[in-house]
């Protein structure tokens, strides 16, 4: 059942839906102490985002790009002369990211619910497909979607791609998320809504102005606000 102008409502999965980023810093914090020895932390997190901004082109994003950018700055800290030891502790570290039970955020279950009983729900997200399908599974959610879409980059045009796919168009859609960069402005700019859903983790690479004075912008500040704020803009 739809209603009102809106008809489709997009989410993102990680650090909306469920933790993510918080994961990876854990697994950053277990590369420096590894590589303690060879430079500080803060120099070698400078030389991993390098590495993970050169990487997403050949890799895409998820864990198992990110795995092979803490090798490869491993390599070039070290100088070629990084222990095996290492390299086998970082790839059992990105095992354990890969194997780590979903936890999700509040109120994302019952927000979820409550968008679906009156509009088309997809969940779009970046990421490895493998590594997205699990999450999904184990998080108990993927029967209250109507349609999964699991891209290499979120841009206006792959929006627009998908609301009309599964909807009627990006101007009766709106996406929810907690990045301004992949979330919020890319789905302005293809003509929809942009919820932006905070969390106090952000990948660096994930940071974009907010795009204030957008007529289709808006923030909440958890999720337990959406159906009130997409019953408020389909009253008005």
């Amino acid at each position: 059942m739809t209603h009102g102008m809106l008809t489709t409502i997009g989410f993102d999965a990680d650090d909306t839906l469920w933790q993510n980023e918080r994961f990876f810093r854990l697994t950053q914090d277990r590369f420096a102490a590894l590589l303690a020895d060879y430079a500080a932390p803060e120099h070698l997190n400078e030389r991993l985002l390098a590495a993970e901004r050169r990487n997403i082109g050949r890799y895409g994003y998820g864990i198992k790009g990110f795995t092979l950018s803490m090798i490869e700055t491993a390599i070039e800290v070290t100088e070629d002369r990084v222990p095996a030891g290492i390299i086998r502790e970082l790839i059992s570290a990105g095992q354990d990211m890969l194997a780590h039970p979903i936890e999700l955020l509040p109120h994302a279950q019952a927000a979820v619910e409550a968008v679906a009983r009156t509009h088309r729900v997809v969940l779009i997200t970046k990421g490895d497909l493998l590594d997205q399908e699990r999450k999904l599974a184990q998080s108990g959610l993927g029967d209250l979607f109507d349609a999964v879409e699991i891209v290499s980059e979120k841009t206006p045009a792959v929006y627009e791609a998908i609301f009309v796919r599964h909807g009627d168009g990006a101007a009766q859609a709106m996406m929810v998320g907690n990045s301004m960069r992949s979330d919020v402005v890319p789905a302005i700019e293809a003509g929809g809504w942009g919820v932006h859903v905070p969390h106090d983790l952000i990948w660096d690479i994930e940071h974009a102005e907010a795009p204030d004075h957008a007529p289709r912008y808006r923030s909440i500040a958890d999720l337990a606000a959406l159906p009130a704020l997409i019953a408020g803009l389909e009253a008005g």
